[in-house]
């Protein structure tokens, strides 16, 4: 089987803080054939990309709590998550991780360590997520940061490594992309610890 597919149609919707576009395709089926044209809404969001920063001096982990509107059906939308953003035109995923390190949290990150990447909603999204650790200096981590101009007020909480697991592992950290930074964090710690680098 050869696969192919064509966008017939696409067209924006909604233009704001993300577009919506209504597109309309075609694809190959398995068993020979095609469909007829497909209709779906399709969310461009950009690219993201996360650090998880640790420090291996005193074995801690930074996270940062905000407010969260898709979470606005939890009981609590405030969600601790790792260190993420958008990745602007022009910019490498690398180099958002460290300017949002900065702008979130007070933090420089260099080290960086390659986690993950996905694609995070490929059914409705065409976002793609770059997920790093990083070695980093967390002595003076803490505090309240964020850019006024986005309207972010975000909590930078250091936690011992592994009060951050238990926090992984009783459900508190929800959204995605903390939750498989968390997953890796909790299989390589042990290597973390004694300076070796998945």
């Amino acid at each position: 089987m050869t696969k192919q597919w064509k966008m017939l149609d696409r067209k924006p919707v909604h233009q704001g803080f993300y577009t919506v576009h209504l597109c309309h395709f075609e694809h190959s089926l398995f068993q020979g054939g095609k469909t007829g044209p497909v209709e779906r809404e399709l969310l461009e969001r950009g690219n993201v990309a996360a650090v998880l920063p640790y420090d291996p001096t005193d074995d801690s982990v930074v996270l940062v709590e905000q407010f969260r509107i898709g979470a606005m059906n939890q009981e609590d939308p405030w969600l601790t998550e790792v260190i993420a953003g958008m990745v602007e035109a022009g910019e490498s995923p690398e180099e958002m991780v460290r300017r949002e390190a900065k702008e979130e949290a007070g933090l420089e990150v260099n080290d960086l360590i390659p986690i993950s990447r996905y694609l995070s909603s490929p059914g409705s999204s065409t976002e793609e997520v770059f997920l790093y650790a990083a070695i980093a200096d967390l002595s003076s981590a803490g505090g309240y940061h964020g850019l006024e101009e986005e309207n972010e007020d975000i909590r930078v909480i250091k936690l011992n490594a592994d009060d951050a697991i238990q926090l992984f592992d009783k459900g508190i950290i929800k959204n995605a992309l903390s939750v498989i930074a968390m997953q890796w964090f909790k299989a390589n710690l042990e290597d973390l610890r004694i300076g070796k680098k998945s």
